[in-house]
């Protein structure tokens, strides 16, 4: 038997590391099997899997039915889901009743949306800078190609539906609840007694007050306080009512971020002779900011889910279009597939965010927090 070679101090190879610490098996053994309780659910959770999914997918596409001119047909093509119904009415849950000659008007907006959530959230985007400016008139942008005027044949918000409507309710709360909900954070913790009574007075406001009850105000109780005659538009009224009461939530989140600052910060600020809103711009708001991203995107997916709340209020959203779609006689008893259908929707859109989110955090991640 040859002898291994002798190696200097500190210079021996790095020898791979043992086969049940790596691979599927180990992960296994970590994640699913590495205590009784864990064991338990495990099991329980691939038996509830057994039982769920070769159902789910028996009913939503081997026995499903994807042609049909009403309900009955589906019911005679297969007895699974009926998805003709969606087929049919998909571009009405996509535009709501925007009229059919201008919808390349939503579908422009939607693709110039993408190029400004690109600038804004991939920082290796081509041209960013002149893309961060775009993101900052993209809503000038988008309300003229969506409401019309200056060339372009104007389009009441009545005739706002579907996923149109919920990323028009969405975008707006998310794009402006975040710089108010800043100020608003930065005036609680003012010196100011004017300033900081006001954010603390708005903030408790709408902190303390359902957002049902906002709608409901925006739609009905608002026109008492307006003068005679005025022609306040409803969709005008949500979109602020939204952004206001998101704007609440985001700065106790964002006061949160600024608490769980260490002191040094703000004192290290003061002693390089920086300004407030100096060491805000470039010491305290980015570590803020930077902390408080699962508080910031968990307050963007409520807000984006809360959009539903307006169908209360008369505003046809996918479910809005759903339920008037299933009043037609042809696809009455299909809630099933509607109700799934829009679900996915908003999984697939939530979940985006909170991807997002991860990566954010593994890319910001200095080990300063941990």
């Amino acid at each position: 038997m040859m002898n291994p070679p002798a190696y200097k101090p500190g210079e021996h190879p790095d020898l791979p590391p043992p086969r049940s610490t790596i691979g599927p098996i180990a992960w296994i053994r970590t994640n699913l099997l590495s205590s009784p309780t864990n064991i338990v659910l495990t099991v329980l959770s691939v038996w509830f899997l057994y039982e769920l999914v070769p159902a789910a997918l028996e009913w939503g596409f081997l026995d499903a039915a994807f042609t049909g001119e009403n309900r009955d047909e589906c019911r005679e093509k297969a007895g699974g889901a009926c998805w003709a119904f969606i087929g049919e009415r998909f571009r009405l849950f996509t535009y709501g009743f925007y009229p059919i000659e201008e919808r390349w008007r939503i579908d422009l907006t939607f693709v110039l949306l993408i190029v400004a959530l690109m600038a804004v959230l991939w920082d290796q985007c081509p041209f960013r800078k002149q893309g961060l400016i775009f993101a900052c008139v993209f809503p000038f942008v988008a309300g003229w190609l969506l409401l019309g005027g200056f060339g372009l044949t104007p389009v009441d918000t009545d005739e706002f539906g579907g996923f149109m409507l919920t990323l028009v309710i969405g975008v707006t709360g998310i794009s402006f609840s975040l710089p108010i909900g800043i100020v608003l954070a930065l005036g609680r913790q003012s010196h100011l007694p004017i300033v900081r009574v006001f954010s603390v007075s708005f903030i408790e406001f709408f902190r303390g007050v359902p957002l049902i009850a906002l709608l409901f105000v925006a739609s009905t109780m608002l026109n008492y306080f307006l003068p005679r005659g005025t022609s306040f538009d409803l969709l005008l009224r949500v979109l602020i009512m939204v952004t206001l009461f998101a704007s609440a939530y985001m700065a106790e989140v964002i006061r949160g971020g600024l608490q769980a600052l260490p002191r040094g910060q703000y004192e290290a600020a003061d002693a390089m002779g920086l300004k407030y809103w100096t060491s805000m711009r470039l010491i305290i708001l980015p570590q803020a900011l930077k902390i408080s991203i699962p508080g910031i995107v968990n307050t963007f997916i409520g807000l984006y889910k809360d959009t539903t709340l307006v169908i209360i209020i008369g505003l046809l959203d996918p479910l809005g279009v759903g339920r008037s779609s299933l009043s037609d006689t042809k696809w009455t008893g299909l809630a099933n597939e509607m109700y799934l259908f829009v679900a996915i929707f908003f999984f697939l859109s939530c979940f985006g965010m909170s991807r997002y989110s991860l990566y954010l955090e593994k890319k910001l991640a200095t080990g300063y927090e941990r």
